[in-house]
């Protein structure tokens, strides 16, 4: 937007000054003879030849450099100087003079105006004080206090013409400060003195049917004329060369992609003539306005949105606490920037609501744009100075001692050995959170004591350009440790902050099975092997090649496995121990449709909950904890985006033959528990006697021993049932106290879910559901 206000105001500056021109050299209407120098004809067209003539210049000035730029400007003001210093001397010097004003109107009628110039007088001062808007005769419109402020603040909006400029300059930081608050004070004072001056020797008249009176009364007339035209174009050079310096660093940034690829082309020392030459080209589209009043409002318009996006810019930066936002002028406040912004947006609105409105939407389309093609720079976000102080508070605010269960939610930590076995669990874990707090946890290996550096740090980029690449929504959280095991406990007592850490630990399944790459099946890994990917944008370091390359090859057949089956299990008891939800995952691999490209609504996949304890056929407590949690977790798979249609079933164990009847009411019981939870889902009755029979005598049992028929029977059932279904949940039985256990337990639950489908073995140790209301 501010590019836009410099290219506009850039052509104004140039119609200003042909109009200047043609003020002095321009024939008169009424004649057909030119006399003297007013040779010049004019006309719509024959302005906008002259300002294209100019807009070369300005062009060629521009193009040779900055150097000359400046050279030219300090000679510029040296003249402007002189300029001004005549018309003071003029004001004391020239006595009283009268003049006609003529002005030729549609239809060849002429117009004249008798007015003075009275030298200084009260009476005169006293009778310009007051408001009187007139026509306009250079664009036929009634002028307003609206039009005169918006052609007015054009002539103060070089305030950030050192900023344009700040790569040219040696010492920015000292030279923009210092310098745009003397041009201003400078500025200012012009103005004010002028504003008197002329407000005190000028009648009305003279001021409003002249643009050029200061011609006619000042001692010499080119004194003015110089001025004017020096001023005019200096302003358009320096309207020119700022638009380029903005219109290159947009380049840079690669904001906006192809279009303006070009413009980042600089000439050997530096100069961005590209960007000039699309800056000439757009300011040459201006000059077809044809008079400076008549774009002064859109100029006006696009500037102050653009010095109120600044002021909004250095209030979220003051309002986030920035310790790097250290201004160095001593009268900054929250409040000047708050002022700044609801002035300049009503002024916009005040001088056209029509204009307003359209830069507005304009700044929103562009806004849309970049938050779509989401480009990445280096140059820093100050929405993320203003997050990381609003998440700072409201974490602050989220106190643990609140926590209610009517607002549980699953905060899960995915433990992940290596992404590129693992991806489809990442993706299906990101659908099972629920706006719950989703992170992925990693162990390597190593004592620090005897690494050089934290091997750790480095690594963080390519998890979290995984994260992007994958499109899920959670965090990262890597730790160094001797075992797997005790990094795993580090993760759950330190991974998160304050009211959000993980309720719930997610492990891939201890089994034989060798898993297979994910980076070899989706096609954008694929690519990224054959060198495509985000060519031209800036990743933080990391390409899609490289961050194939970092994740080290997933597992053969004779590899030896370098965990253990105690620490596995014991990973699942500290869990437990810590209030820690488990949740075991097997066969994901196999789930499809999880991608953040997939249409998948569901409507075809189906859950089945199987909510009793398979391994405990004596256990018929349907409302455990466990057994809760279990449909508390298929209900929340069932609201997300890619399961909300899936059908759930849930599978309800019973004994048929045993002369006890209660498992009816056990199952109408069980309906009214889903209705008051509010749980859609069929109900399945499973008789299971040949299936209990089977299991192995008491006395095994005791020693935590189960029958392979028995475990094999289960399998069978579970096969039978659920082999249509997307996913399925299994109570997970609570693992050994003893660790001479762990291998038999695993393999119990192996059996289980041998050749199943994608699986989730859930223990729950916390509440999750209240039907109270």
């Amino acid at each position: 937007m501010f590019f836009l206000a410099k290219v506009c105001a850039c052509g104004e500056y140039v119609l200003g000054l042909v109009e200047a021109i043609l003020d002095v050299f321009g024939s008169d209407p009424e004649s057909p003879v030119s006399v003297g120098v007013r040779v010049l004809p004019q006309g719509y067209w024959y302005t906008v030849l002259y300002s294209s003539v100019i807009l070369v210049l300005c062009l060629i000035v521009c193009l040779v450099g900055d150097h000359i730029y400046s050279r030219t400007a300090f000679a510029i003001l040296l003249l402007i100087t002189v300029s001004l210093l005549s018309i003071f001397v003029s004001s004391v010097v020239v006595k009283r003079q009268d003049f006609v004003i003529t002005h030729q109107l549609s239809g060849n009628q002429t117009v004249r105006y008798n007015t003075s110039y009275t030298g200084f007088n009260a009476t005169t001062l006293r009778n310009n004080l007051a408001s009187g808007y007139t026509l306009d005769y250079s664009t036929n419109s009634v002028m307003s206090f609206a039009t005169v402020f918006a052609v007015l603040f054009t002539s103060c909006t070089g305030i950030m013409a050192g900023a344009n400029m700040s790569g040219d300059l040696k010492t920015p930081s000292i030279s923009i400060p210092k310098g745009t608050i003397v041009a201003v004070l400078y500025t200012f004072i012009i103005y004010i003195l002028l504003f008197l001056l002329v407000g005190a020797t000028c009648e009305r008249t003279l001021l409003t049917e002249d643009y050029g009176f200061l011609q006619r009364i000042n001692l010499w007339s080119p004194f003015v004329t110089i001025g004017i035209y020096c001023s005019s174009l200096s302003a358009a050079m320096c309207a020119m060369i700022g638009a380029s310096r903005i219109l290159h660093a947009l380049a840079l940034d690669q904001l906006f992609g192809l279009p303006l690829a070009p413009a980042a082309i600089t000439s050997r020392s530096g100069n961005p003539w590209v960007a000039v030459l699309y800056t000439w080209g757009l300011a040459q589209c201006v000059v077809f306005a044809g008079q400076l009043n008549a774009i002064a409002s859109l100029v006006t318009v696009f500037y102050l949105l653009a010095y109120a996006a600044v002021d909004l810019a250095c209030l979220a930066l003051e309002w986030a606490s920035a310790p790097n936002f250290r201004p160095t002028f001593q009268f900054f406040s929250w409040h000047t920037c708050l002022l700044g912004i609801l002035s300049c947006l009503v002024m916009m609105f005040v001088i056209n609501p029509v204009y307003s409105s359209g830069s507005i939407v304009l700044l929103l389309l562009l806004l849309l744009f970049l938050h779509y093609r989401s480009p990445t720079s280096s140059w820093g976000y100050i929405s993320q100075a203003l997050i990381f102080h609003q998440v700072r508070k409201y974490l602050l605010m989220l106190d643990v001692r609140k926590d209610h269960v009517k607002f549980w939610r699953p905060q899960v930590l995915l433990m992940v050995a290596n992404p590129r076995s693992s991806c489809q669990l990442i993706l299906f874990v990101n659908q099972l959170k629920k706006g719950g707090l989703f992170v992925l946890g990693h162990v390597q290996l190593g004592d620090l004591d005897a690494l050089p550096s934290d091997p750790i740090q480095p690594q963080y980029n390519f998890w979290l350009s995984l994260v992007d690449k994958l499109g899920v929504k959670a965090f990262v959280d890597l730790t160094l440790s001797p075992s797997v095991r005790q990094g795993t406990q580090h993760l759950l007592r330190i991974t998160g902050l304050g009211g959000m850490k993980p309720n719930m630990l997610v492990l891939g399944f201890y089994d034989s099975c060798t898993p297979e790459d994910f980076f070899l099946q989706d096609k954008a890994f694929c690519d990224a092997a054959v060198g495509g990917g985000t060519e031209g944008e800036y990743n933080f370091g990391v390409d899609l090649p490289s961050l194939q390359a970092h994740f080290p090859p997933v597992r053969h057949v004779e590899s030896p496995r370098w965990l253990p089956p105690e620490e596995y299990v014991g990973m699942i008891s500290d869990a437990i121990k810590m209030n820690k939800n488990v949740c075991l995952a097997r066969y994901f691999f196999q789930l499809e449709g999880e991608g953040k490209n997939s249409k998948v609504d569901g409507s075809e996949r189906t859950i089945d909950v199987w909510p009793l304890n398979l391994l405990q056929p004596g256990s018929r407590d349907y409302q455990d904890v466990c057994s809760l949690f279990l449909l508390q977790m298929a209900c929340v798979l069932n609201m997300s985006n890619k399961w909300r249609h899936a059908r759930m079933r849930i599978f309800l164990n019973v004994e048929t033959k045993s002369d006890d009847q209660g498992w009816v009411a056990d199952e109408e019981t069980f309906r009214e528990l889903l209705r008051k939870l509010r749980i859609r889902a069929s109900i399945k009755i499973v008789p299971w006697d040949s299936v209990v029979q089977r299991r192995a005598p008491p006395d095994d049992e005791s020693k935590g021993a189960l029958s392979q028929h028995f475990l094999s029977a289960v399998n069978s059932m579970l096969v039978e049932h659920s082999s249509p279904a997307a996913v399925r949940f299994l109570y997970l039985p609570r693992p050994p106290t003893q660790q001479s256990q762990s291998q038999q337990y695993l393999a119990q639950v192996d059996a289980v879910t041998n050749n199943l489908g994608p699986t989730l073995l859930i223990h729950g140790v916390t509440p999750v559901t209240y039907t109270d209301l």
